[in-house]
């Protein structure tokens, strides 16, 4: 099965997928499914997902398909609520019985889902944060962002440089801040890192002060957040407002130019771990990512404004599910799963993944970049 040539020079020819010289002829359509918080709090994750794979799958379709087929998307708007997600994933699979799921903007919605897609033999590619999703391995899940553990691991790594030994964190009481303050708990000894607060908060809380007064006063050095949506910038804000002028750290959960505008000045000197595409204009030109990144990121803005790393993830698990598809030249879903776990050195916006039997997301820490955010834009710490 074989993509056509316009249409791999129009998504990126770096990611690797087979040109034929013409098409086949035209047989049923090629079905990914997703289910995306696209409305709801978690929005400002699903709503550029969805964008980019109808960006892309239009753009396959129009320059005619692979092999002749049109890739046909499947999509359903869970408002960020698993048992949504739950109810669209049974939908995808026994309706619209669909060759491949991409999808999953939350770590809550991902998780309800993967006992169904393990049960009926889906090749499932989350777009969520939770290490959980792809530790301990499962057969039929995959992923591509990266993890609250590199993300926890990073910011640790940062934090030790900086002197800093003592740590508050504050997370977010859904799944991804569940799961980030948990591996930040496990890993923080392992960097010489004392936590010496933890609060947590609601998704409908609009205020922290009361958190953030209890961090205040105890011995902090610096303070960490494991969050996305609203949440993390009220934190920001309050953090300010109380006149705390410790160092603060964001998780890759706020990597949108989102966050920047909802916390305003309050940003200012925030760091957070994320995905080189934030920052692709600033990368060397040896770097093999950065073509794919300035392609991505100069399509997307063209027709959506401001690219965020969540878009991002939804093209990485779209290119990766077609390349697999192509080279098992088949949409049998026992072939195209053993496609994707064979995955090597796919260059994505994430980075570059190499998976195996043993990890079904293949990226390592260096995959995330540590930025800081200065006069209301993403810089990279040296």
């Amino acid at each position: 099965m074989r993509i056509n040539k316009k249409s791999v020079t129009a998504i990126a020819a770096a990611v690797g997928i087979s040109v034929a010289s013409s098409l086949a002829t035209a047989a049923n359509t090629i079905k990914i499914g997703t289910f995306l918080a696209v409305t709801g709090p978690a929005s400002f994750l699903g709503d550029p997902e969805l964008k980019t794979l109808q960006m892309y799958i239009d753009s396959i379709n129009a320059d005619g398909g692979i092999d002749g087929r049109k890739v046909e998307l499947f999509h359903y708007d869970t408002g960020g609520k698993a048992k949504e997600a739950v109810k669209f994933a049974k939908r995808l699979i026994k309706k619209d019985r669909v060759d491949v799921i991409v999808g999953g903007s939350t770590s809550g919605s991902t998780m309800s889902v993967i006992p169904l897609a393990e049960k009926n033999h889906i090749p499932f590619i989350s777009l969520a944060g939770s290490v959980k999703i792809i530790d301990p391995v499962k057969k039929w899940v995959f992923k591509t962002p990266h993890t609250d553990r590199m993300a926890a691991a990073k910011i640790f790594e940062d934090m030790k440089k900086r002197g800093i030994s003592k740590v508050a964190l504050i997370s977010g009481n859904g799944g991804f801040g569940k799961s980030g303050r948990g591996q930040s708990l496990a890993l923080a000894p392992n960097y010489g890192i004392s936590v010496v607060a933890d609060e947590s908060y609601g998704k409908k809380d609009t205020d922290m002060t009361t958190q953030l007064t209890k961090i205040r006063n105890s011995n902090a050095e610096a303070i960490l957040n494991f969050g996305f949506g609203s949440g993390p910038a009220i934190v920001t804000k309050n953090i300010r407002q109380l006149g705390i002028k410790l160092p603060l750290y964001q998780s890759h959960g706020v990597a949108s130019k989102k966050y920047i505008e909802l916390a305003g000045s309050a940003a200012e000197g925030v760091r957070l771990p994320a995905a080189a595409l934030l920052v692709a204009s600033s990368l060397s030109n040896s770097d093999p990512q950065k073509q794919v990144l300035l392609d991505y990121k100069n399509r997307f803005e063209a027709k959506h404004g401001s690219v965020s790393t969540f878009g991002g993830h939804a093209y990485d698990g779209l290119l990766m599910a077609l390349q697999a598809i192509d080279r098992a030249n088949s949409t049998d879903k026992k072939k195209v799963r053993a496609e994707i776990e064979k995955t090597a050195n796919f260059i994505g916006t994430g980075g570059v993944f190499n998976m195996s039997p043993s990890n079904h997301l293949g990226l390592g820490l260096d995959a995330f970049k540590m930025l800081e955010i200065k006069n209301g834009n993403w810089t990279i710490v040296k």
